[in-house]
């Protein structure tokens, strides 16, 4: 039985979410269509600026995508804090970039209201607005609604783009983040659309590629500074930053190469034998991770996790277990 989407949605319990959108029958997010020899490629570019556009007004942040022909994946991390922050003022302006707005907050940001019923209507409006700006749900309705408008006009017709509403995976700890990120960012490897991850078109781990090679040729040899990291993406930090993803750059890297040799086997630099040292240090036989990132989708529900999240989550949920526990 499908569970509703506020009980899938837990920030106490997780800030870090994957959101998959699938596009409805034949429909066409991105790539070629055999049957009408069209070319849908530039789609993706729609999506990946509506997806940054919404970023810069919600207090969500983006760890991974991977936009791929039908469907895309988000690796998406709410920031609740952030949004209860805001003084009602940002709250607005912010709010405005996405609607018209309100008949009632539009006098108030001309100044033609000061009597103590309209300025608790404009107080109520805010509130409800400030929710929405860290609601998932939201966000995936104004990504997911502009896309098919467009789309739709583009293709001259009508009804339904999308398969339904999203799916989601609330991800637990620390090892189901850096799986489910890794899961997103070799999708176009495991498909067979890319021989390796610069040529991962429209996904997180080239963005970050392009931005690191880049930021390199800036920096001596001899500087200690760091490659800044690209500003529309969730940061790589450490355990110690609360705001970042929890694990080095470089660590990463090594991790998601090592990852896409052992997708492919013979592929150039294959080396069987080593581990990356996150696998060490989060105690993951390479095994059990090749397996995880091949099939994160299939290893989890709506939850992921460790066995022991997992039986947490579940029972604060008052649910006897979920998918994963084993």
């Amino acid at each position: 039985m499908a569970r509703a989407r506020n009980s899938l949605i837990d920030l106490d319990a997780t800030p870090f979410y994957h959101v998959i959108s699938r596009c409805v029958r034949r429909a066409f997010l991105c790539g070629e269509d055999k049957y009408s020899g069209k070319n849908y490629n530039h789609r993706r570019q729609w999506v990946l600026d509506k997806l940054h556009a919404l970023a810069e007004a919600f207090a969500i942040d983006i760890a991974a995508y991977a936009i791929m022909s039908n469907h895309y994946h988000l690796v998406l991390r709410v920031d609740r804090e952030r949004a209860l922050s805001w003084s009602d003022d940002v709250v607005i302006e912010r709010w405005y970039q996405l609607h018209k707005g309100h008949p009632v907050v539009d006098r108030y940001r001309k100044g033609e209201i000061d009597d103590k019923v309209s300025l608790a209507k404009v107080a109520e409006v805010v509130s409800m607005w400030r929710l929405r700006l860290y609601d998932i749900s939201w966000f995936m309705r104004h990504l997911n609604e502009s896309i098919a408008r467009a789309a739709n006009k583009e293709d001259n017709c009508k009804g339904r783009y999308w398969e339904g509403r999203y799916y989601s995976q609330a991800l637990l700890d620390e090892q189901a983040l850096l799986s489910c990120m890794m899961y997103v960012d070799l999708n176009p490897i495991r498909a067979g659309m890319a021989k390796n991850l610069k040529e991962s078109e429209f996904t997180s781990i080239q963005a970050r590629i392009r931005s690191y090679e880049q930021e390199r040729k800036k920096i001596s040899k001899e500087s200690k500074t760091l490659p800044k990291q690209p500003t529309k993406l969730l940061p790589f930090g450490s355990s110690k930053q609360p705001l970042a993803i929890p694990f080095t750059l470089y660590d990463y890297f090594e991790l998601a190469d090592w990852s896409a040799r052992q997708i492919v086997p013979n592929k150039r630099g294959f080396v069987e034998d080593s581990q990356p040292k996150l696998l060490d240090s989060l105690g993951i036989s390479s095994d059990d991770w090749i397996e995880i990132v091949n099939h994160f989708r299939r290893q989890y529900g709506n939850f992921a996790g460790s066995r022991e999240r997992l039986r947490q989550c579940a029972n604060e949920h008052h649910h006897c277990w979920y998918k994963g526990v084993g």
